[in-house]
């Protein structure tokens, strides 16, 4: 948040951290080290089932580095299909930029948002650039010409096969990038369901294979002098019965696991999303992400939490929802420090989840009822605000939904440009009205932005004309309506 030290602040402290624990040779050595990157895919495959599985190599990842649970949208963005899945997770983009629907690529739009191994090879043409995979389409049509080497498994070796080429190439050659999917256990998934023994066998055996690529990247010769972020991460996930392309929670998971000299040993995290893995391989190769690649992901090793984000402890388990699994802890009413809720104009009763603005999560929200657009909500993340008079309507109420969000005063300095950020996603229904408000030195609020109309997720860019003299700004998201659709709000700030 604004509420923060700048981020040039930071760089500038931390590399005054590094210099001070030890002797400036460490840290030329350490800086000295070639970054390397190897990403590893397995289709269709479910954190939840890897913790049930026999899959010592990947529990050894978890332990060494972060494991992040994560979600993806559904319809009417994209289905939960492999084609939108890989394509999200190589360009570092959501569907409504890259424009895969489905598995048969048509009106992909690769060239305007291109793999993360070809803007590699843009940034950095010497670097040597690899992939393989079992299913075709991810090295023939998502990897662009550009990568040095892509190779589409034949589908008598299918993962074995893969595997093998890998790691003949970690072995024998030199990449610096190196990306990698296997698929059986999205076969078994579909063949036996996520909830079958077959499904874990399948686990057990890409976990192997994800052990001998990492022993691979430790056996090289130049180890010592390599840099490694190892990514692991999927698709999409599977139902129980079997099968993927729906809008349930276990359709749309998804994860990353992850280890670099960045990330925590069995750290855990819930605001990392799927176009971070382009954007973190990206960033640890040392290329700049420039802004007008217009990428969603953005590094993990450069953590961003919002103010609603230390939130997530306070979190508590459904009172009047029914759909929502008893054991999720996802909404409050508290809000974070500085923040407040003016219900004032609140109607009363309704279901007490959505009582004027809540704090909640995808895992919470999407919930409480599937197929209404909530899934479609990809760019809020961890812990967001929500007001939602859909929802609140389905229980006995009297009045309207009239709540606002109101922001902590932040400082500004007067008769200056300010610039107010935040990212949102609105459905509209009449009467619904969802307005922002600013107020400088608690003044009058003024209408800077309305809402009247649907807006997809996105994030907004609102400029501020501060008044001279004034020294601090107040910002309000009010939602007004009733039997209505929804508002969410995410990472608010402030700059100037």
């Amino acid at each position: 948040m604004s509420y923060r030290m700048s981020r040039r602040t930071f760089l500038v402290s931390a590399a005054a951290v590094a210099v001070s624990a030890g002797p400036l040779a460490v840290v030329a050595r350490a800086a000295a080290r070639t970054p390397k990157v190897l990403v590893i895919g397995l289709d269709g495959c479910l954190l939840s089932r890897i913790k049930d599985a026999d899959a010592p190599n990947l529990d050894a990842l978890m332990a060494a580095g972060l494991t992040a649970p994560s979600s993806i949208y559904a319809n009417p963005l994209a289905p939960t299909l492999s084609g939108p899945g890989w394509s999200t997770i190589i360009t570092g983009v959501w569907p409504d930029k890259h424009n895969v629907k489905d598995n048969t690529f048509s009106g992909a739009k690769f060239a305007q948002y291109p793999d993360f191994l070809t803007r590699a090879e843009t940034a950095k043409p010497s670097l040597n650039t690899y992939a393989v995979s079992s299913w075709a389409p991810i090295t023939d049509t998502v990897f662009s010409p550009n990568v040095d080497t892509r190779v589409s498994t034949p589908s008598a070796e299918y993962d074995t096969g893969t595997t093998s080429r890998a790691l003949a190439q970690l072995r024998d050659g030199n990449p610096d990038v190196v990306f990698v999917q296997l698929d059986n256990i999205d076969h078994a998934g579909h063949s036996y369901g996520a909830a079958s023994q077959q499904y874990l066998d399948a686990i057990h055996t890409a976990d192997a294979q994800a052990g001998q690529l990492v022993n691979a990247v430790k056996s090289r010769p130049g180890y010592a002098d390599e840099d490694w972020l190892i990514m692991v991460t999927a698709d999409h996930g599977h139902t129980d019965p079997g099968g993927h392309g729906g809008s349930t929670l276990q359709e749309r998971q998804t994860f990353l696991i992850a280890t670099g000299p960045t990330l925590a040993a069995g750290s855990v995290r819930n605001d990392v999303k799927m176009p971070d893995v382009a954007a973190s391989a990206l960033a640890h190769l040392g290329i700049a992400l420039d802004p007008a690649w217009d990428l969603d992901g953005r590094p993990v090793q450069q953590p961003a939490p919002d103010d609603f984000d230390a939130l997530r402890g306070r979190l508590q388990s459904r009172v009047d929802e029914t759909g929502i699994p008893a054991g999720i802890l996802g909404f409050t009413h508290t809000p974070p420090a500085g923040w407040s809720v003016d219900n004032s104009a609140m109607g009363g009763g309704g279901v007490t989840e959505w009582r004027g603005w809540s704090f909640t999560t995808d895992e919470f929200w999407t919930q409480t009822q599937r197929d209404q657009n909530r899934e479609c909500n990809i760019r809020a993340r961890n812990v967001f605000a929500v007001a939602d008079g859909d929802e609140w309507s389905d229980k006995t109420l009297t009045g309207s939904f009239d709540s606002t969000l109101v922001s902590p005063a932040h400082p500004v300095t007067g008769g200056r440009g300010a610039t107010l950020t935040y990212t949102t996603y609105y459905r509209q229904e009449s009467p619904q009205k969802g307005e922002v408000l600013v107020s400088y030195d608690g003044a009058a609020p003024v209408p800077v932005r309305t809402y009247t109309a649907d807006v997809p997720s996105r994030t907004e860019t609102v400029t501020l004309q501060v008044p001279a003299g004034a020294t601090t700004v107040r910002v309000r998201f009010r939602y007004t309506g009733g039997n209505n659709w929804y508002w969410v709000i995410d990472g608010v700030r402030i700059s100037q």
